[in-house]
């Protein structure tokens, strides 16, 4: 099965495509341009330097959130711009999830992060034995220092992926966990990890197809406020 995918939840934006479990080719820039000007420009060479027509593509495949609530939208408006005129199904997977296959070599928990800002982070934890995943918790926002806390539970080697990796590395070293910081080449958020992850997740039509978000974007968050103290 052909699956194209996407990932532009944060700065970095890079596409993917795979034939079962082989990548048939992969694009990753992390020049922080815009991906409405990046995004379909790297699709159209990727194509066309796998020699691939879009129409051979079986599924398309988006990390859907947590992330950038631009740069989510763009991913997620792209893949169904691409499936729904071909009529091909989609699947939705989260950008944290997909992060922990960056490291599917390695026997650790991986424990993946996103910089939500005001000091806290887009979060989620997974076990990798012998390259299989298990998922620890759910996606969720929280605290640096509530993330540190629970961290301190696990005595086992964690490795720190994500654009929030270092923010959290430099805030957790000088305490005692087994903690390690991914590779810069293993680091960020990719589409060959988004690609992945979709083998063993449902497929949606591309109208079904939405950006999961953790929270409401920050002008909403404050009018929600604004609204609550005038009550």
């Amino acid at each position: 099965m052909k699956i194209l995918a996407v990932d532009s939840s944060a700065k970095a934006c890079s596409v993917a495509i795979i034939d079962d479990n082989r990548i048939l080719g992969s694009f990753f820039i992390n020049t922080a341009l815009t991906h409405s000007q990046t995004l379909v420009p790297m699709i159209d060479s990727l194509l066309i330097n796998t020699n691939t027509k879009l129409d051979s593509i079986d599924c398309f495949a988006v990390s859907a959130g947590p992330g950038s609530f631009t740069g989510v939208r763009i991913g997620v408006s792209a893949i169904k711009g691409m499936a729904m005129p071909l009529n091909k199904p989609c699947i939705a997977v989260s950008t944290l999830e997909a992060m922990a296959y960056n490291v599917i070599d390695r026997d650790c928990v991986v424990c993946s992060v996103m910089d939500a800002r005001c000091n806290q982070v887009y979060n989620a934890l997974f076990r990798i034995t012998d390259g299989v995943i298990t998922r620890l918790c759910d996606d969720r926002a929280l605290s640096i220092l509530d993330l540190a806390d629970e961290l301190k539970d696990y005595n086992e080697n964690i490795i720190l992926v994500g654009d929030g990796a270092e923010l959290c590395y430099n805030s957790f070293k000088e305490l005692n966990i087994d903690i390690s910081l991914a590779v810069e080449a293993r680091r960020y958020q990719n589409a060959e990890g988004v690609a992945f992850a979709s083998l063993d997740k449902q497929k949606i039509s591309a109208a079904e197809l939405m950006p999961a978000y953790l929270r409401l974007p920050q002008a909403e968050r404050e009018l929600k406020k604004k609204t609550e103290g005038k009550q």
